[in-house]
């Protein structure tokens, strides 16, 4: 017989809870040089217009912070060889960033060394990650590029926009602590498909193909984004998701209202609101201005209805 889970106490819940309470609806305001690796260009065309609020339980948060605080012990690690490491800019006194798209596609750097062992006089990107086990394991038998082509892109793109042609790439398995260090060299030709690739996400319109129709295929049902993408629920309710907003240089644009929009008003999105109709699960029946009727998949009728009482009757 399989033993039982010890029972939560009101004490861890309570630790979990605020963690929970603390974490937002996870929307960036640009694409992340951190998902622009992403398999589907729907998935990532999806986090950019802000489809699907990111949701963690208490515990996997605790997790995603751990994470983060690995980062100061790796910088000591790394200053231990002898290695200068910044992590943050000195001219601003922030983190490295970068950015592309006027502004819609960018990162922040972990860090940039000098005096690395393997090539002192190089400076590098030095990205930091922790893994579990498994994944740790896969990293070291096939490195970085085919077992994480997602941090691999994330590195090709900022040693792309800083112009640094070599990449540190330091990884701890959560459960050993034991560690990874793999040097990366800058693909020119790589960076801009990536750079392009981004460009072709911020600039449409419409959602892109997806990577599968089966629902059931694996990189699809492990995607935050499924729910929406597959299954027909409803996206989230934000200026991102309104078929009136366009990102423009430096900032989005309401074409309803003829006016720019900040982070803020797009979250709370207005009366106006219609969805880009390729984000309903359904063929339309009729649109007008403020108006788009739809046939659900299920053979229902819906009217996404900015006007409420002037809109036709299914």
């Amino acid at each position: 017989m399989s033993a039982l889970p010890s029972p939560s106490t009101p004490t861890l819940a309570a630790i979990y809870a605020a963690y929970e309470a603390d974490q937002g609806d996870g929307f960036r305001e640009h694409l992340g040089a951190s998902l622009v690796g992403k398999p589907c260009e729907r998935a990532l065309w999806y986090d950019f217009r802000w489809i699907t609020p990111s949701r963690f339980e208490g515990r996997i948060l605790r997790l995603f912070e751990t994470g983060h605080r690995e980062e100061t012990r790796l910088v000591r690690d790394l200053r231990a060889t002898g290695a200068t490491v910044l992590e943050v800019d000195p001219q601003t006194g922030r983190q490295f960033q970068v950015e592309a798209q006027g502004g819609h596609f960018g990162g922040s750097l972990d860090a940039v060394a000098l005096g690395v062992l393997e090539a002192p006089k190089t400076w590098h990107v030095v990205e930091f990650k922790t893994h579990a086990t498994k994944s740790f394991r896969e990293l070291i038998a096939k490195g970085v590029r085919a077992a994480k082509p997602q941090h691999w892109a994330q590195m090709q793109v900022y040693m792309h926009l800083t112009g640094i042609t070599r990449g540190l790439y330091m990884a701890v398995c959560k459960e050993t602590d034991a560690l990874h260090i793999e040097r990366i060299e800058a693909d020119p030709a790589e960076g801009e498909r990536l750079l392009a690739r981004a460009a072709r996400v911020i600039d449409a319109h419409r959602p892109p193909w997806r990577i599968s129709e089966d629902p059931a295929w694996f990189e699809c049902r492990f995607c935050s984004h499924h729910p929406v993408c597959h299954l027909g629920a409803a996206p989230a309710l934000t200026c991102r998701s309104c078929l009136h907003a366009h990102p423009v240089d430096s900032g989005w644009r309401c074409d309803r209202h003829g006016q720019m929009l900040d982070a803020h008003a797009q979250r709370a999105g207005c009366a106006r609101h219609l969805f880009i109709p390729e984000l309903i699960a359904g063929d339309i029946l009729e649109a007008g201005e403020d108006y788009v009727a739809y046939r659900l998949k299920d053979g229902s009728c819906w009217i996404n209805d900015a006007r409420q009482a002037e809109a036709p009757k299914c």
